[in-house]
């Protein structure tokens, strides 16, 4: 009976005990990140890159320490941080060429209105 016993117990705590995640999962982050880099992630969204890179980092030391439950968490922290930055670059850039168009479309309307007068409104 203690055998079983002691051999059960042996069987939950080795249940208990996390497998060690993919190492891909460190790979994609790194990915993501440099998926972001690429959008301008460092120009327009720096408070995000930077959280997206300790959020990797701190996942690389948690998989050294064999945390790996931590490892997956982090990881997924810094891909959602970079993705973040990527969509904020996107709007940016978005952004910057809407206030072009709108800045050339008033200087057309000045020409216009010089070389027409007010007939043109």
């Amino acid at each position: 009976m203690k055998p079983i016993l002691i051999f059960c117990i042996c069987l939950v705590l080795a249940a208990c005990v996390a497998a060690p995640p993919d190492p891909e999962i460190l790979e994609s982050t790194e990915n993501s990140i440099q998926m972001a880099e690429t959008a301008g992630g460092d120009e327009f969204a720096p408070v995000e890159m930077r959280f997206a890179r300790e959020k990797l980092a701190s996942a690389k030391l948690a998989m050294e320490k064999q945390k790996y439950e931590v490892v997956v968490y982090l990881a997924e922290e810094a891909e959602i941080n970079a993705e973040l930055a990527i969509e904020k670059s996107r709007t940016a850039k978005s952004r910057r060429e809407v206030n072009e168009l709108r800045k050339s479309n008033d200087e057309l309307r000045e020409r216009l209105v010089e070389t027409f007068g007010d007939e043109f409104k």
